[in-house]
């Protein structure tokens, strides 16, 4: 059990560098990047958690769920910025 608490302590600490990446990105798609990141270390957390309470069936079920709803949202960000790409303002110099 002391294992899957190692792995997950490291799956977070992935998240919080992607996390911020997703805050602070300088584009918009670095941001869309980091949030898809963000939300695949999720799925891993989920799935990591099924064995650390000996439930891995029912957690696994709730991480397939998630990684289709998350690429379902990024095909949707995605096609959005397609037809939006002209709409993000200049970047600012010196950030």
């Amino acid at each position: 059990m002391t294992e899957f608490t190692a792995v997950a302590a490291v799956i977070i600490g992935i998240s919080a560098v992607a996390f911020w990446r997703l805050l602070r990105g300088p584009t918009v798609f670095d941001r869309l990047l980091a949030a898809s990141a963000v939300a695949t270390n999720a799925i891993a957390l989920l799935a990591v958690t099924g064995f650390i309470f000996d439930r891995p069936d029912m957690f696994v079920d709730l991480a397939l769920t998630y990684a289709l709803l998350n690429f379902i949202g990024s095909v949707v960000a995605g096609k959005y910025l397609e037809r939006h790409a002209g709409d993000e303002p200049a970047e600012r110099e010196g950030t």
